[in-house]
């Protein structure tokens, strides 16, 4: 095997496979040192499955540990998914054999990077997973090595195109949750199975692996704190543009001396403010540290040719020689973060009541408020068509979000409100 020849095995074939399977057939030589790469093997759960690429050529492997095991193949992609099963045996078979791994899978890397981090550096190879977050936008590449030395405080954005398609055609075209969720499915831009999007778990395995790699941590993910946009009614679309905002999903971690926060949420955003400019499926993501200030990065965060250019800038870095810690600190002296109870936290919310159309209900609302120590910024009452009562929005100046659990919990039992106040928080970015 020739020192400039890297031979790669694929395992999964899906969307990101493909297109890293034509950009390696096309380009060859793309690597910046002289190197060339050439796939000699291929994984995946079907082989009959109608492709829209040509994979008769190329040696087929029913097993992707046996793929990762091979004699033929030095740098092992695993493009599978999932944080457990064929991915993680595969992965952790391949680091054992010595092999460099590039990866795209936020699960495996968020759920398990930290003991995937010790052996790879254990055995001197790289592990790269460029394309796990933000698609073909290098937001790894800036957190791992442009910014080493930095004191990032806090990374925020969207993380997800799914859905911030979702939300942006809810806004833009007046659609409901469900219709435009159907939609996205018929175009490709969510799953069958739309939970990991809508629910919000694949942003928070993203925004778990960029904490990690801007506090110099370990991964996290079990102490996110998630919640989704399966909630998200048109109204809070329509009420949230009357007060000048847009809903969107943002993921963030912020960093202070009791811990780390690391949190996914919708988030009412300013209409003017460039994360609420981000539309359709784009991700965009804000960095600040101590001596850089903001750096806004935007671009595409999914879809097969961005994300295999993702996988290949990876390949290219093995074939460079490139070697550095999987994350900012040698594996073996990662811990985990300590995390900050999300109650003490300060918010601005955006609050919702639908309440029945009498008497003396803004009054009881407001006074319940201000008996639970939470301050009113700003107020609209706004009938609007096809919803069940009236509906009142309050924002409120900063508060701990356990005084607003507690007084919410209070305004629910109020006998004119109809149900469960909505709470959004409102962007600090």
């Amino acid at each position: 095997m020739s020192k400039t020849e890297w031979r790669i095995g694929v395992a999964g074939l899906g969307t990101v496979g493909g297109g890293l399977l034509n950009f390696l057939s096309d380009h060859p030589d793309f690597a910046p040192a002289g190197g060339r790469a050439i796939v000699t093997g291929v994984s995946a759960r079907s082989r009959s499955r109608p492709r829209p690429f040509d994979i008769s050529n190329l040696p087929w492997f029913d097993d992707p540990v046996a793929l990762a095991l091979s004699p033929d193949n030095n740098v092992f992609v695993e493009l599978i998914g999932g944080s457990d099963g064929p991915a993680k045996a595969a992965v952790e078979a391949a680091l054992n054999a010595g092999k460099a791994v590039v990866t795209a899978n936020k699960a495996l890397i968020a759920e398990h990077g930290a003991e995937l981090a010790v052996l790879a550096e254990a055995k001197g190879v790289p592990l790269l997973f460029e394309a796990a977050v933000m698609g073909g936008t290098p937001a790894v590449k800036i957190m791992r090595e442009a910014l080493v030395g930095e004191e990032v405080k806090s990374v925020a954005g969207i993380l997800n195109g799914t859905c911030n398609y979702i939300l942006s055609e809810m806004d833009s075209g007046g659609r409901a949750f469900a219709d435009v969720l159907a939609e996205a499915q018929r175009l490709g831009y969510a799953e069958t199975d739309p939970t990991m999007d809508v629910g919000g778990f694949d942003a928070a395995h993203k925004i778990s692996i960029l904490a990690a790699l801007a506090f110099g941590c370990a991964p996290n993910y079990a102490a996110a704190e998630i919640e989704g946009i399966d909630q998200v009614a048109l109204l809070d679309i329509q009420l949230a543009k009357d007060l000048g905002y847009k809903i969107k999903l943002i993921a963030s971690a912020d960093r202070s001396a009791d811990g780390v926060l690391v949190r996914v949420h919708p988030t009412l955003v300013a209409q003017n403010h460039p994360l609420a400019q981000a539309g359709g499926a784009l991700n965009a993501l804000f960095i600040e540290g101590t001596r850089i200030g903001r750096i806004y990065l935007q671009g595409p965060g999914a879809g097969s040719s961005p994300t295999a250019a993702a996988v290949a800038a990876d390949i290219a870095d093995v074939m460079t020689g490139a070697v550095r810690p999987v994350f900012q600190a040698p594996a073996t002296t990662l811990k985990a973060f300590t995390p900050i109870d999300p109650a003490k936290s300060m918010c601005r919310a955006y609050l919702r009541f639908l309440v029945k159309d009498e008497p003396g209900v803004i009054a009881a609302v407001s006074e319940t408020l201000a008996e639970a120590g939470v301050s009113i910024e700003s107020f609209l009452q706004k009938p609007v068509g096809n919803a069940d009562g009236v509906p009142i929005v309050l924002t409120t100046h900063a508060v701990a979000e356990s005084v607003l659990a507690a007084a919410i919990d209070r305004i629910a039992n109020l006998p004119s409100v109809l149900d469960r106040p909505r709470l959004l928080r409102i962007a600090r970015i």
